[in-house]
């Protein structure tokens, strides 16, 4: 098998429903095969795909281990040149796969890709998880061509350029299988939430690229698991992206990231509380706490990690003051310079 397009569902039933048939009228690429990995899902959606699609293969997993340790499990029992790690919440649209794998095929050093990612709902707009290929700055804080903070931009073709980035998103995740495996796929402890950065980083340690084909589109309706607002939510995105910056970065620059950042943070903390959303506000903080615990857990394993300097794609600057106090609200307004090339 060259190509593994593998669903991970947890109680998304709804979505099987809806997109699986554009899935399968779409994907007729030779030597591919759609998988679902069910992550213990409590909504029947094993019983429906085992009286509709019967010629599916679906993995059930036997307890809801996350994004991350959900594709792990899967992902071991599959052998193909390539995974597709999909959403169940995306539309597919003709000729979907074909020009990434190309793009794949053409450079063994592209570790992984992304396609256009453009908003179910709103289908002239990027959509905020992806959009047209991932960035981060000089703090950590992420962004993408279409997409900073919630800002987003319609789709005047602006971003149909094949370029490097820095991450592609989890949502539609183009990966080498073998490089997947070798450098320890996604990290488990995240559960969900930038755990596609923390694996595009790692690959970038090591010296691959992370791409984005425009040539591919797809619909992403976003927010399927977990609300846009919610605590947990919260917790998840500031526990894991203070672990991204430890394992990634060089330690000396990981302490002077912090310090710099963590002012921030309590700012952000105060919005939500100014907002009303106490549980919001308390989450900043016990996301520290939960960062803490992970280090102590990892911290030999995380020790033996390859790091560099600065790999390609980092923004120099930081993109919260851009936005908010100098007005950047489209990718296309940060210049080129700004970023960290190799």
């Amino acid at each position: 098998m060259k190509i593994a397009v593998v669903i991970l569902n947890w109680n998304g039933k709804h979505f099987l429903k809806k997109f699986l048939p554009a899935l399968l009228e779409y994907t007729a690429c030779e030597g591919t095969e759609i998988i679902i990995a069910d992550n213990a899902s409590s909504d029947n959606s094993v019983e429906f795909l085992q009286q509709n699609y019967p010629s599916l293969r679906v993995i059930q997993n036997s307890t809801n281990e996350g994004f991350a340790g959900g594709y792990n499990t899967a992902l071991k029992q599959i052998d193909a040149e390539y995974y597709v790690l999909l959403n169940s919440d995306i539309e597919v649209t003709p000729n979907w796969v074909e020009p990434v794998i190309a793009l794949m095929d053409s450079d063994k050093n592209i570790a992984a890709a992304q396609p256009k990612i453009l908003s179910y709902y709103n289908r002239d707009e990027f959509e905020y998880a992806g959009a047209a290929g991932g960035f981060i700055d000089c703090l950590g804080y992420p962004f993408c061509r279409g997409r900073i903070f919630f800002n987003l931009e319609r789709d005047k073709k602006q971003y149909d350029n094949v370029c490097e980035i820095f991450w592609a998103t989890g949502a539609v995740l183009f990966v080498r299988a073998d490089l997947y495996h070798s450098i320890g796929g996604l990290d488990v402890d995240f559960f969900a939430h930038q755990e596609e950065i923390d694996f595009c980083w790692r690959a970038k340690n090591k010296g691959y690229k992370i791409m984005y084909c425009p040539h591919s589109v797809i619909y992403h309706i976003g927010g399927g698991t977990l609300p846009k607002s919610s605590a947990r939510k919260t917790y998840l995105n500031f526990r894991n992206n203070y672990a991204l910056l430890y394992k990634n970065l060089l330690k000396n620059k990981f302490y002077k990231v912090i310090i710099l950042r963590f002012p921030l943070d309590v700012l952000a903390s105060l919005t939500f509380l100014i907002k009303g959303n106490f549980k919001e506000f308390l989450s900043v903080y016990k996301a520290l706490g939960g960062f803490l615990k992970m280090r102590k857990k990892n911290r030999q394993k995380w020790s033996e990690l390859v790091r560099r300097e600065y790999p390609s794609g980092i923004y120099r600057r930081s993109i919260v003051l851009k936005h908010y106090l100098g007005g950047v609200k489209k990718f296309c307004q940060l210049s080129e310079k700004d970023f960290t090339s190799q």
